[in-house]
């Protein structure tokens, strides 16, 4: 499999890795990745192996020593075996690059997308490059297109449900009854305001719920820090790597945030979660909504009292399927 990124990107293609798995419980998946995101696909069950690879610092510095030995290094990694399926989830010049790379069995085929899909990034050299080209819906979810591409490239039934694709370690201790409250987003106009960050902080205080703010660059952190002032029982949690960072939101009851890769990661993880929407593309990349996992839209942006409002009914279902399933 081939998707370097971006963070969102990689977590909404997991479930797609857990299909082909599921399909054929022997299958080795191997997957190309960035290398910052590397660790997070080494805890997901359906891969085995994980390709890291540098291409964005490549490209800034491709005439020095270093570049070209770790390149070497790369290639060695990506060729030490042949595939009998390679899969370009990404649909990109450099996936496709990467993807034409790796080596075949004497049966082997490359699959991608065929076309571009609403609100996505298409170029066409992945569908050049590839053996089969699969078409798409225009409107596609990210994680339903990952999985239809799969399912067509492998020949197996598409599963509708939604997996569970990341699992706390068995040595997290957990936090009773923490939110995280994802703010950080690497577009400014997914962000949400912070009066209603730090009026959604103080009610969730006043229902008895303790706070976890990450944040992960300079601006992030004078973001928390202003909710932390606003509403002291907040804690800020330390910076840290993707792995860290997952840790922390599985030990959570759950988390509320914008649109951004630590907010797919909940998903991943199976909490409950609020997904929060300034635009109406939750449809392309929001959670499948399992009663406990939700979006929510509203132009400017939603209010922290409609936010709070599916937050408790989210916890509702949680609750309700966890007594239904013991």
């Amino acid at each position: 499999m081939v998707k370097l990124s971006s963070l969102g990107d990689v977590v909404h293609s997991l479930p797609a890795a857990m299909d082909m798995q599921s399909a054929f419980p022997d299958i080795h998946i191997d997957w190309v990745v960035e290398e910052g995101f590397a660790p997070l696909l080494r805890i997901c069950p359906a891969v085995e192996r994980v390709i890291p690879c540098r291409l964005r610092a490549w490209r800034k510095q491709w005439w020095s020593a270093d570049t070209r030995m770790q390149w070497r290094a790369f290639i060695d990694d990506l060729q030490a075996q042949p595939y009998d399926a390679i899969i370009d989830l990404q649909g990109l010049t450099k996936s496709a690059f990467i993807a034409r790379l790796a080596k075949l069995t004497s049966h082997g085929r490359r699959f991608a997308m065929a076309n571009r899909t609403q609100g996505s990034a298409y170029e066409s050299p992945t569908r050049w490059v590839s053996d089969v080209a699969i078409p798409c819906a225009w409107r596609s979810h990210a994680v339903q297109r990952a999985r239809h591409v799969c399912a067509q490239a492998l020949g197996y039934g598409e599963p509708t449900q939604p997996h569970q694709t990341l699992f706390a370690s068995p040595d997290t201790k957990v936090l009773p009854n923490t939110v995280a409250l994802v703010h950080g987003t690497s577009r400014q106009n997914k962000s949400w305001p912070l009066s209603h960050w730090i009026k959604l902080a103080q009610y969730l205080v006043d229902r008895g719920h303790a706070l976890g703010i990450p944040q992960s660059n300079d601006e992030e952190a004078q973001t928390a820090a202003s909710i932390a002032a606003a509403v002291p029982q907040a804690m800020v949690w330390p910076r840290g790597d993707v792995l860290s960072l997952t840790g922390s939101l599985a030990a959570c009851a759950g988390v509320i945030g914008v649109d951004s890769g630590p907010s797919h990661i909940a998903v991943a993880l199976g909490l409950p979660h609020v997904q929060i929407y300034n635009f109406d593309t939750a449809w392309r990349t929001g959670p499948l909504d399992c009663g406990w996992q939700q979006s929510v839209y509203a132009k400017p942006s939603p209010t922290p009292e409609l936010v709070l409002h599916a937050w408790l009914n989210g916890l509702q279902a949680h609750a309700f399927a966890k007594e239904s399933q013991t």
